[in-house]
């Protein structure tokens, strides 16, 4: 697949954005710039695009090709930073909106050297940056037998962690897993194929690459933030790729766009009950079209959800 592919549910993306030509965006997830480039598009000469990303090689795409562009900022970071690097700009509460197109881009996925798919065989990395962290073969290598079956089944929800766990450990002590055809083999060797023919490794490298990037404690932390950034009006766009992912997303919009339930008889005035809506959902969960589908099947699991801040 070409570095340059379609990003997913790309339409959706600009028409939810409602980008004002002078108004300031961030595309927290750049990846190789398909959102990135249509938002930029979009913006008059006036507007402003913050770009981020922490794969070294995505930022080093968005210097080449949005680089010499002075309405663009790019910056190398993890997208759970944004406050801080809002605040650097001096631009908190006048972003007036936010991209995140959750999980691991194709571009890493085809690449065997970042370790992030089984379909070849590469070094068992999965950083998303790889310059920092512990690689999925140092964690593999030390950790015990219940905190590996734990990340297996908290993060891929996968049936089979413990005997995948006891596996792993059981293996470890007379060779190295430091591949990924060594992990998906030996996973392998002990389930059955899926009916839905899927690989039985699947779950487990979902879930080793989810625990290794923080990526739902990285989501939390920008949902935390987010009032702190998006002015009035503003709005958060989160495309999700993985059940866990698009429920943190999912709770956060409701929390913050009905009113809280107080029970009856309470002896409490108006005045006394925390009311505030801040968000104002725009439409429900969005998924793929069937033509989008035919040419991109990397967008059959995605979910696009959007929040407007109210107050």
């Amino acid at each position: 697949m070409s570095a340059r592919h379609a990003p997913v549910m790309h339409d959706e993306v600009i028409v939810g954005l409602a980008i004002r030509p002078d108004g300031n965006y961030v595309d927290g997830t750049y990846g190789r710039g398909g959102h990135a480039r249509s938002i930029l598009e979009a913006l008059g000469e006036h507007g402003r695009l913050i770009v981020m990303d922490r794969d070294p090689q995505a930022i080093a795409d968005a210097r080449a090709t949005l680089g010499k562009d002075k309405r663009v900022t790019i910056i190398h970071d993890d997208y759970a930073n944004l406050q801080a690097q809002v605040a650097r700009l001096d631009l908190l509460e006048q972003i007036d909106g936010i991209l995140l197109d959750l999980g691991v881009s194709s571009p890493q996925l085809d690449d065997p050297r970042r370790g992030f798919s089984f379909q070849q065989t590469g070094p068992l990395d999965m950083r998303m940056n790889p310059d920092a962290g512990q690689s999925a073969a140092s964690w593999l290598a030390q950790a015990d037998e219940a905190e590996i079956a734990r990340v297996l089944w908290e993060y891929g929800e996968e049936r089979h962690s413990r005997r995948i766990a006891r596996k792993i450990v059981e293996v470890r002590t007379t060779r190295p897993i430091e591949d990924t055809a060594t992990l998906a083999g030996l996973i392998g060797e002990i389930l059955p194929r899926p009916k839905n023919n899927k690989n039985p490794a699947t779950r487990s490298f979902q879930a080793i690459r989810i625990h290794i990037n923080q990526e739902l404690a990285q989501l939390q932390r920008l949902l935390d933030s987010v009032f702190s950034i998006l002015k009035v009006g503003g709005r958060l766009l989160v495309i999700s790729f993985h059940s866990l992912e698009d429920r943190l997303v999912k709770r956060f919009f409701k929390s913050h766009s009905t009113r809280r339930k107080i029970p009856r008889g309470l002896p409490l005035r108006d005045s006394e009950i925390d009311s505030v809506i801040r968000l104002r959902l725009v439409g429900g969960a969005i998924m793929a079209g069937t033509s989008e589908l035919s040419t991109n099947p990397r967008a059959r699991s995605a979910v696009l959800r959007i929040a407007e801040r109210a107050a």
